[in-house]
């Protein structure tokens, strides 16, 4: 298992970063390693995120040092959603078959996960875990039980419907808020006019990007906005200080984890477009 610690940043120093900072400080550009569980851990909320890809072999998760303990679920809880293909998630002992679109919470005090890939497609796992105080149980999430809410308008190019997995509507959870968010075929932005929460962080994943596409991210405060660039299957930090908005070269979809001081999806600053520097 291949972990790639990030420190937090204080705003006034981010705003001084190039591209190649930028990048190296909130990007994380590889997070599908065949046959590897590829995770980032942010000292932001002590959030870890990334990906289990079992392309030839099961893969199991494991604590160590990084998180104080053996089991990596002693004291966090795990929220994974498949971006592609099919497998299972076996959650101490218990199989979880599921195919693209298909997600899974599991609590706090789990001892064994392992993720498997079909055969003919092995499955793509998206993971985002934060720390857990209250062991919830574990729910299996298909794609038709997550709870859609449908939001912008073609002259904005922005329709999206928003896909909400862990999140009150669902399953309890402790923290970790989660969901997936699928942009209709000529609409390219995720959220305009863009936002800030400033009582949770978030991480965006963009995955479904065509192959010469792009996503361009947003990033920074509101009077000092940074870009970064990103391709098909990457992630990227977005502190709660931070906008969170982004814009595509054609429509992608995203899922989006955060985790801080409270789960109301709605608890947001929105900027004004005439406000952004």
């Amino acid at each position: 298992m291949k972990l790639d610690i990030r420190y937090a940043e204080h705003p006034n120093d981010a705003k001084g970063y190039d591209t190649k900072a930028m990048r190296e400080h909130f990007l994380f550009e590889k997070v599908f390693i065949e046959d590897e569980i590829s995770l980032a851990y942010t000292h932001s909320d002590r959030v870890v995120f990334g990906g289990a890809y079992p392309k030839t072999k099961c893969l199991k998760l494991e604590g160590g040092k990084d998180f104080g303990s053996d089991v990596f679920l002693d004291r966090r809880e795990l929220g994974v959603i498949c971006i592609s293909g099919g497998g299972c998630v076996c959650v101490d002992g218990t199989e979880y078959k599921m195919k693209k679109g298909d997600g899974l919470y599991i609590g706090k005090g789990v001892k064994d996960v392992v993720f498997c890939g079909d055969k003919d497609d092995p499955a793509k796992f998206y993971l985002a875990s934060a720390p857990a105080h209250t062991a919830y149980p574990v729910v299996f999430i298909p794609v038709e039980k997550a709870n859609p809410r449908k939001l912008g308008e073609p002259a904005t190019v922005n329709v999206r419907t928003i896909y909400q997995y862990v999140h009150p509507a669902v399953c309890q959870s402790c923290q970790l808020v989660m969901g997936m968010t699928i942009l209709e075929p000529g609409s390219v932005w995720n959220t305009m006019p863009c936002h800030t929460h400033e009582r949770r962080m978030e991480v965006y994943f963009y995955f479904d990007v065509a192959p010469d596409g792009v996503v361009f991210h947003l990033h920074g405060k509101p009077d000092e906005t940074r870009h970064i660039v990103m391709q098909n299957e990457q992630a990227v930090i977005s502190p709660s200080w931070s906008i969170h908005s982004g814009v595509g070269t054609a429509s992608y979809t995203f899922i989006w984890a955060m985790a801080g001081e409270n789960q109301t999806f709605d608890d947001m600053d929105t900027i004004k477009t005439t406000e952004l520097k």
